[in-house]
């Protein structure tokens, strides 16, 4: 039960997209107001201000499309500038409170839900043909209806899902054979500044690698702590015995940072009943965001 707004607001306004938050229930003319004050533009991305897998995460082209959102959320949500970058790794990083360098335990590779045609097919045809495609059809008819009946040229390539979540259609692939010094270097230097943070996953949408590497042209779309997964497991080259043991060895790690942290005062430990009170909220909140 994170708030992306609050996580943002520890990260320097640099580093990630431009965002503005909405209250559930704020009128249409208030919310436009905002984005224009803002200086925002079309496409913008809306997302709930605590959510997960991408529930309903959309890129909205048009005010009637953001129209349309607003009219269907039922909670606070984030409006945020789409960023057109075209590659985007999920970076697992981890530094414990008594070190000054941490370390970069995996990169994850998003490739997004794109289709290929091949002159004949309708887009849905082209996603039946896939096995990790065909289970996205239902989302996508309520999504993209419109597309899917579209006949691609041949070789001509339709990005469907322009978010790398795996819920979602994205495919992750472990290229954590990327990680190097001048990357650890980078990266520290920007998980340094972000107050409190020392464990979790960052998704960054990035142009080139070599720049990413440089810090440079890159921009973090979503900032998760303790509650993170190391993503590079679900490479489908691997084993669930790799991903068993990748589970364990970040808990540990999590254990760990937070034995160092505690304080009872500053940071206490969380109690069983909030906890339990966590996650009974947690499944109301997802009901909500869902539309079940």
């Amino acid at each position: 039960m994170e708030s992306k707004k609050q996580i943002y607001d520890l990260i320097p306004a640099a580093y990630y997209p431009q965002t503005i938050f909405i209250k559930a229930n704020t009128p249409p003319s208030d919310i436009t107001e905002s984005i224009k004050l803002a200086g925002l533009r079309f496409p913008l991305v809306c997302k709930p201000d605590i959510g997960m897998k991408g529930m309903a995460v959309k890129k909205t082209e048009t005010e009637h499309e953001l129209a349309q959102y607003v009219a269907g959320s039922k909670v606070d949500f984030l409006v945020q500038e789409y960023i057109s970058y075209p590659n985007e790794v999920g970076i697992f990083y981890y530094r414990y409170p008594n070190e000054n360098r941490g370390q970069i335990s995996g990169i994850v590779k998003k490739e997004f839900l794109t289709v290929t045609g091949d002159g004949v097919s309708t887009v849905e045809e082209l996603l039946q043909k896939d096995k990790r495609h065909v289970l996205q059809i239902p989302m996508l008819k309520k999504s993209y209806a419109e597309k899917l009946n579209l006949i691609l040229k041949m070789k001509e390539e339709l990005l469907l899902v322009p978010y790398g979540n795996h819920v979602r259609g994205a495919k992750f692939t472990d290229d954590s054979n990327l990680i190097d010094e001048k990357l650890l270097d980078t990266i520290d230097s920007i998980c340094k500044k972000i107050q409190g943070f020392y464990f979790g996953r960052m998704d960054v949408r990035f142009n080139t690698w070599e720049e990413l590497r440089q810090g440079n042209n890159f921009s973090i779309i979503e900032l998760n702590g303790a509650g993170s997964e190391p993503t590079h497991i679900y490479d489908p080259k691997h084993s669930i015995f790799f991903a068993w043991s990748e589970i364990l060895k970040h808990n540990n790690i999590l254990w760990r940072i937070s034995r160092m942290n505690h304080h009872p005062e500053h940071r206490p430990y969380m109690s069983t009943a909030l906890g339990l009170k966590m996650f009974r909220e947690n499944s109301q909140y997802l009901k909500l965001i869902s539309g079940k």
